[in-house]
Order: structure tokens, then sequence, then C-alpha cells
């Protein structure tokens, strides 16, 4: 009598705790990368009445008697399935598709989470929710990122600045008319960028000497030439090249003879605040019958600029737009993978730290070992199923009842039995 009535107050007790847990998966279902949790019941050992007996002469064997003395949780485990992807368009969110957390830390042990809902503070550092820095690595100066070192807070400054770069090589297009007269000119300018980030500009002239040939002219008539003008326009400055000769044409093209690049040298008299030479690259400029012209194809180097914008891509790497129109590699995300997910213990706030049982994480770029890539400007919903859960809601509210109805019938037979004196 006394074993049911243990018996059922140990099934309210795990109904009331499976309980709990289906009520907190609930409460958060609308929760940013939240990973739900299940219940899972065992019995409590049996009390033996009889043990099992072997067959023996003209009788066969009997099997034990035993009653159970009731239920105790087995499990309460996470689960870590995807859910769904929902499209936020804020460069700072981040979903991760597959295996993997985000690493964040306070500057003591690391934290994991599969929340990338991310925001920036005041000094750019990209930070979650309760202020944790997300962990990566930084590009240097050219964009290039060493992720062999161990990770550590990444910045985007609002602010961010692009250094200018000089110009050190300019490609000409373009044709030269093969019926031009003698002393015909085509003129040629362009842009360029000192190491100051202004914008000086280059010309010359093309003037055809003689069939087939021409020479290379700077504004004012000098051969072999180019004229250099300052951004205000008010200085002009003439500067020699390493042409010494006509600019020869065999059946349209140059000839081999003729030198494909012009070299501008570098000095601070000619060129100031240019520290390397500018080479002009002619050699796609042809002599055919037809209009004449010339321009440039591309142009290195760049002014300096401000960071525009910014976004990530499926492996994690921000690369950042600037007002100069060139975009630079900022930054990359660094996931980290566990052998074992479901041993990560859960600490709040959409956080787990590793426990002996998670095994130790493996840090690394999105995309390898097992590690899932980066759905950028999105997030991870919860991945808790309501109407399961409220199935198992009804499970469960059963299965109290049935374990409350226990104890009420085994208190009526105790009743019956203390009125058997009367």
């Amino acid at each position: 009598m006394m074993r049911s009535l243990f018996s059922g107050v140990s099934g309210l007790r795990a109904h009331q705790t499976r309980m709990d847990v289906i009520g907190n998966n609930i409460a958060n279902v609308n929760t940013v990368g939240y990973k739900s949790s299940r219940v899972t019941f065992q019995e409590i050992f049996s009390e033996t009445l009889k043990g099992a007996g072997a067959p023996e002469g003209g009788r066969g064997g009997t099997n034990p008697q035993q009653v159970g003395l009731g239920i105790s949780l087995a499990s309460i485990d996470t689960l870590h399935t995807r859910g769904s992807i929902e499209s936020t368009g804020y460069p700072l969110d981040l979903a991760i598709e597959g295996n993997g957390f985000f690493i964040v830390s306070d500057g003591a042990a690391p934290k994991f989470t599969r929340a990338g809902n991310f925001s920036r503070d005041t000094e750019g550092t990209i930070v979650n929710g309760n202020g944790l820095k997300v962990l990566g690595w930084m590009a240097d100066a050219v964009g290039n990122i060493d992720t062999s070192v161990s990770p550590g807070a990444i910045q985007i400054p609002e602010n961010l600045q692009m250094a200018p770069m000089a110009t050190d090589s300019i490609t000409i297009t373009g044709n030269l008319d093969a019926n031009a007269e003698i002393d015909d000119i085509v003129p040629f300018e362009t842009l360029y960028y000192d190491e100051l980030g202004r914008e000086n500009k280059l010309c010359f002239n093309l003037v055809k000497t003689a069939d087939n040939e021409w020479e290379l002219q700077d504004l004012d008539g000098n051969a072999n030439q180019v004229t250099i003008i300052t951004p205000d326009g008010t200085t002009k400055r003439n500067v020699a090249t390493n042409l010494t000769a006509e600019l020869v044409f065999d059946s349209g093209k140059l000839s081999s003879t003729t030198p494909k690049t012009v070299t501008v040298s570098a000095n601070t008299t000619a060129l100031p605040h240019v520290s390397e030479d500018i080479v002009i690259d002619i050699s796609s400029i042809t002599q055919f019958a037809g209009d004449s012209g010339i321009d440039p194809l591309s142009v290195s180097g760049y002014a300096a600029g401000s960071l525009e914008s910014f976004s990530f891509d499926a492996n994690g790497i921000a690369t950042g737009v600037f007002t100069n129109g060139k975009s630079k590699v900022l930054c990359r995300i660094a996931i980290a993978n566990f052998n074992n997910p479901a041993g990560l213990q859960k600490v709040g706030s959409n956080l787990y730290i590793q426990t002996p049982n998670s095994g130790q994480p493996s840090i690394g770029i999105a995309g390898e070992s097992g590690r899932g890539t980066i759905n950028p400007s999105s997030l991870e919903m919860s991945n808790v199923d309501i109407s399961k859960e409220f199935t198992d809601m009804i499970i469960t509210q059963r299965g109290f009842q049935a374990n409350s109805r226990i104890i009420t019938t085994s208190d009526e037979m105790l009743q019956e039995l203390v009125n058997m004196k009367r």
C-alpha cells in the first residue's frame, strides 16, 4: 500500500519537472538561437518479492516477482537541431548554417552561443547583447588574415579610414589614325594619385612625325617627356621618361623594337610625394584607319577614404566599402565546434560553457572541419516545435492527473483499513 503512495509521489515530481521544461521551451519560442530541451523518464529499481526459479524435475521454471517503486528522471537533453533562418537585413546579424557556435568573452573563459544578434560598442568592437566581445581575427593593413593565431576581439570602427595609395601603373588603350597627316596631334590625359591621396593630372601628346611613326611630347612640345599638373592647377612641370626613340608601328601594332611601356621616374623634383616610378603600359595602342583617340584603361592607386558600409560573407569574412570606391577585408569571425554539443552547459543569456562531456572546442573558420557556414544579415530562430510542445503538455498533464489519482486511491484504501477496527 505504501509503495503505491511513493510511486504516485515520484510520478508527480517527475511530471512536474517535465512540465517545467515544456513551459520553458514554450516561453523561449521566440528566443534567438534557443535550443529546446526534452525530459525522459526511467523506472526506479524494483523490490523483488520472489526470485526466478529454474526448471526442476517435472516442473518448469518460474519468473521473478517484482514490484516497481516508481519513476525518476533519466535525462534532460538539449536538442541541437537547426532552427529556422530569418532574414533581417542588418549587417551584424549572423546565423550559422550547420554545426558550430560563435565565441564570446568578457576577458575570462570563453563562452559559446548560437545567437548572432551582434552590435558595435563605442570603440567599434563587435559585442553580443550583454556586451561580451565576439572573437575572431583582424586583417592587417593590406587585408590579409592570419587564422593560425588565437582569436581575439574584432573591431569595425565607425570612422575607420583607408590610407591613400600612390599610383604606380597606368594602362592606356586606343587607336591612332593611320591616315593622319604629319604633325597631327592626339592628346592624352588622366588623373593619378600621390602618396597623400591627392589627384594630379598627367598629360602628353602623341604627334605623328612620319609614316607609321609617332613621338611622345609634353604639352610644351618637348620630346619623350610628360607634363604633370598639380591638383590646384597652378603648377606645371615637364618630366622626362625612359623613351629615346619614336613609337613605330608595324601592321597596325607597335613594332617589336618599340618599348611597350613608358616609365616616368619618381623623385621629389619630378613627382612630389611619389616614391615609385609610374609605368605607363602603351602596348594596347594600335594604328589603324579610323578615328584617333587614346584613353586610360586602368590607373592604380586611390585617394584616402572612410568606411561607408560593410558586410559578412558565408566564410565569416567582413569586407568594408570605403568612400573612395575601394573595398578591403576587415576581419573574420571565429567558429567553435564540439564533438558532443549536447554536453555543453547552459549558463543563461543564450550562452553555453564547455564541460568534460562536451569535449574541447575545435576553433577555426566557417565552412571547414565540420563547421557550418555563415548566413549573413540573418538570425537563427528557436527550434521549439509548438505543436509538439502542446502535445507533450497534454500528455504530461494526464500523467500528472493519473499519478495524483494513485495517491487519492491509496489514501482511500488506507482509510478503509483504519476503519476496520471500529
